[in-house]
């Protein structure tokens, strides 16, 4: 950040009640308080309690703006924004001193401001009331989260189960989608050493009263520890009873059990801090939940909250626990997860110190990494990327560098586009034509004579045209990847014109002189960018033995060499897979009218279909953006082409923590580590199949680090400027 950012925070939560909304909005503003943004967080209800609000008042560079008291619209009385009214007093407040972002959460509320329309590309929303399975995603819902995506700068998710969830599901939201995991404070106070547990047992809960939360079946753990003779008592912390249609009768009750329940301790609504002394005190935390939430894709803060205090905690098993605290912790629920079932869990870890020792300290080591100063760290590195600091070729001047950019596909800058727009300094247009040769001669005219200097994607028609309608005094860059060697183009082409030939090896950089003898001064090397932080993602269980392909049209992408790789593997073990993540290539008009093409393609699936070493091995995923989450299930990435130009598949594969193997086509050696390129398929398999689990990981982290060392989109992006601003 070159500059203190300023933020609105809005959640659609009261935080006169303490549950895990209220929760985040304290937290969000404390870790961009650390982070060093300036925070407005703007209240829904009329403050009753400052327990949440009270210590953010303590807080360098965070403001609290209370609408009710401070009259911003009318007929608000004393009853909670609607999130009509919510967009009405942003929106005011944006007017008066206008936000660089503003994080809101809950869907109802963010699809209101969406709809309006003042803060679109300044939105970050954190979305957790949304469809988290299949069934529920229907295509309204679908249609809805889109549009949030495409007016929202970052989608901001609590975890990468629901961060790849919603990039299958929602286009749109690829690239946009941010880890940000639920923030635990560190305790401002020593805690407790513990020689055992207290006599009786004292069993902790911490947080919202709802029915799926099991909060009423815990008020009789009490009793049928007992039975088992285990004496223990229940202490609760919070004042928020959830109202639920379906149970109509649980508000009274769960007050009743709460207040007259033998054996439970209710320590009403506590500031958080107070919350966490009463829970530091207890024995064992309760975490346990019915069955029905076991899919969900979000995380329980209640753990991180608890391990945060060394306090072992009984829950689920489920896989994002197995995720966070391993398969064999020792106090997963049991069975069907029912009442007996957690008052067993509850029951083994009296009796077996040991599993409660290591309960205890999974759990501490889990909240580790969840603590505020990492959740500041995250947001600070967010804000970096979004709000970068202006070039130094562009201070001092009077006005932007007006910056062009045409073609008639531009799907390899997109990233790089989103960069440009953000830099302070620069003012950015499109001409985008429609097809490779047809486009608005008047509206690129208008970009020509206004811009300082034009980027044309594509050495085509486009290069052809910017060249011979240049504007005195500007520049000229030209980007050609591989295929318009071979076309006419680049003779068409007025070179004198042209200030730079951007190429993206340096065997194609060679290839352009010697088939152009353009001048070597104009003809630099770039390479493709690989967005590295989206792709560093862990990898899913069983992707060791998972080969991966991006993209197999046209022939020249021999997927029938990475069949061989496959049948080689799988010869001697059947764990082997290839997943295909491409169009199929009947999709491509230009490529299916080829007879020969279609030749290939007959011949390649028959093999999958009468080869017994191929049957059930080889999964076609369909294409789309969200190959960040597809590559979690992928070890290995094959690059078994004829020929190419840079192929993102294996740096992409290697951003994520997979094993690169390559065939040695033109070019790919002044690409790519020599260790990663292979003589054959059988080579390929060969140097596959010795990498057991260890060695695996430890080839994809050198792979992942020669990959951010030299593509990852920051270090492009900064190549890219250094073009644009100082030639």
């Amino acid at each position: 950040m070159s500059r203190a950012l300023r933020a609105l925070v809005y959640g659609d939560v009261d935080l006169n009640l303490i549950d895990g909304s209220a929760v985040w909005a304290q937290s969000t503003v404390q870790a961009l308080s650390r982070a060093g943004c300036e925070s407005r967080l703007v209240l829904k209800s009329p403050v009753r309690t400052g327990r949440l609000t009270d210590p953010l008042a303590e807080l360098p560079r965070v403001g609290l703006v209370r609408p009710h008291e401070e009259r911003l619209l009318p007929g608000l009385a004393d009853r909670p924004m609607s999130p009509v009214q919510a967009s009405e007093v942003l929106t005011r407040l944006d007017e008066d001193e206008p936000c660089d972002l503003l994080v809101l959460r809950g869907r109802r509320l963010v699809t209101r401001i969406v709809a309006d329309g003042v803060f679109d590309g300044r939105i970050w929303a954190y979305l957790t009331d949304i469809p988290q399975s299949a069934a529920e995603m229907t295509e309204a819902a679908r249609a809805d989260l889109g549009r949030i995506a495409e007016a929202s700068h970052r989608l901001l998710c609590q975890t990468e189960e629901l961060r790849c969830f919603l990039e299958t599901w929602v286009p749109e939201a690829c690239g946009k989608c941010v880890l940000s995991p639920p923030a635990v404070p560190e305790p401002g106070f020593e805690l407790p050493e513990r020689d055992g547990p207290h006599e009786p047992l004292r069993l902790v809960y911490t947080g919202k009263f709802a029915p799926r939360w099991n909060t009423l079946p815990m008020t009789r753990l009490p009793r049928l520890l007992a039975e088992r003779g285990v004496p223990a008592e229940l202490h609760t912390v919070g004042d928020k009873i959830h109202d639920d249609a379906a149970h109509p009768d649980f508000r009274d009750d769960m007050a009743r059990a709460l207040a007259s329940t033998p054996g439970v301790h209710h320590h009403g609504g506590q500031p958080r801090e107070d919350a966490m002394r009463i829970a530091a005190d207890c024995d064992l935390g309760l975490g346990w939940r019915d069955p029905v939430l076991d899919s969900s894709l979000e995380l329980s803060t209640k753990v991180l909250e608890f391990g945060a205090l060394g306090l072992p905690v009984v829950l689920n098993r489920t896989p994002a626990h197995e995720a966070l605290l391993g398969t064999d912790y020792p106090l997963f629920v049991p069975g069907r997860a029912a009442l007996d079932d957690a008052a067993d869990a509850v029951a083994r870890a009296v009796r077996e110190p040991e599993a409660r020792r290591l309960a205890a300290d999974r759990c501490r080591e889990a909240a580790r990494q969840y603590t505020l100063d990492g959740a500041a760290a995250r947001w600070r590195a967010h804000l970096d990327r979004a709000f970068p600091a202006p070039p130094t070729g562009v201070a001092g001047r009077q006005r932007p560098l007006r910056v062009g950019v045409a073609g008639h596909d531009l799907k390899f800058l997109t990233r790089l586009l989103d960069h440009f727009r953000s830099l302070p300094g620069l003012e950015v247009r499109v001409d985008a034509w429609p097809a490779l040769a047809r486009h608005d001669p008047d509206a690129s005219r208008e970009l020509a004579d206004w811009a300082d200097v034009v980027v044309v994607e594509w050495c085509g028609p486009a290069a052809v045209w910017y060249s011979r309608h240049k504007r005195r005094g500007s520049r000229l860059i030209v980007r050609l990847h591989r295929f318009e060697l071979d076309a006419p183009w680049p003779r068409q082409v007025d070179i004198d014109a042209v200030d730079r030939v951007v190429c993206v090896s340096p065997y194609y950089a060679r290839r352009t002189r010697e088939h152009t003898g353009w001048p070597a001064s104009k003809v630099v090397v770039v390479p493709n960018w690989v967005d590295t932080d989206q792709l560093d993602r862990p990898k899913a269980p069983g992707a060791h033995h998972r080969l991966g392909m991006i993209g197999i049209a046209p022939s020249r992408k021999r997927l029938d060499l990475g069949l061989d790789v496959l049948e080689a593997l799988r010869a001697h073990d059947p764990r082997w897979h290839l997943s295909v993540k491409s169009k199929p290539p009947w999709e491509y008009w230009w490529i299916w009218n080829k007879p020969e093409e279609r030749a290939h393609y007959d011949a390649v699936l028959r093999r999958m279909q009468t080869s017994p070493l191929l049957e059930g091995a080889v999964v076609f995923d369909t294409f789309g953006p969200d190959v960040a989450g597809w590559l979690r299930r992928v070890g290995h990435v094959l690059s078994t082409s004829d020929d190419e130009s840079f192929h993102l598949a294996p740096a992409e594969g290697m951003a994520s923590g997979a094993v690169p193997s390559l065939l040695p086509w033109p070019g790919a050696d002044e690409i790519y580590d020599r260790r990663w390129i292979h003589d054959s398929p059988e080579a390929i398999a060969e140097a596959i199949a010795v990498l057991d689990e260890h060695d695996w990981r430890s080839a994809a982290e050198l792979a992942r680090s020669q990959v951010r060392e030299g593509f990852s989109l920051d270090r492009i992006a900064r190549t890219w400027t250094d073009l644009l601003v100082s030639g």
